[in-house]
């Protein structure tokens, strides 16, 4: 599907959305800012502060809460389904504003030479589900996170 900044986009079937995006981190340290609160509230709300609740086992549940610059707060949930330390984590998302709408996440982190690729597929129910998304901005959100992992990633040793 294309480029956006540096991530990538792809749609590999009609119900799968595929963004990849590399950082200049070990694997270990990109995993951890994906599955521990002290990293997920310094870049998953894009700069917004998040409050962060976080099961992370199997079977765990997730919560984040985003507050926006336009006032309004924005909660996303979730189950993890599979966790494979530092190489893989499935789990579900769905946006609370739009309940019943329930995503599978996949996201698997390879490591090549010293940089770290994360691959998150997302699997919705339908095509239109996947294309309701798409026009939502979510490419656009997920290339902010992302710039914003890429900075936090920065200050750690």
């Amino acid at each position: 599907m294309g480029q956006l900044s540096d991530l990538a986009i792809d749609l590999p079937s009609d119900q799968e959305i595929t963004l990849t995006r590399a950082f200049d981190a070990p694997r270990h340290l990109v995993f951890a800012a994906h599955s521990q609160t002290e990293h997920l509230t310094r870049w998953w709300g894009r700069g917004n502060p998040l409050d962060v609740e976080i099961d992370f086992r199997v079977g765990g549940r997730y919560r984040f809460v985003e507050h926006a610059k336009d006032g309004n707060s924005y909660a996303f949930r979730g189950e993890f389904r599979e966790i494979v330390v530092p190489e893989r984590i499935v789990q579900t998302f769905e946006y609370e504003g739009m309940p019943g709408h329930v995503v599978v996440e996949t996201l698997v982190f390879s490591e090549q030479d010293g940089r770290t690729v994360v691959t998150g597929t997302s699997r919705f129910d339908t095509k239109q589900e996947r294309d309701g998304m798409l026009d939502t901005g979510m490419t656009q959100g997920a290339a902010e996170s992302y710039a914003a992992l890429d900075r936090h990633l920065a200050t750690l040793p």
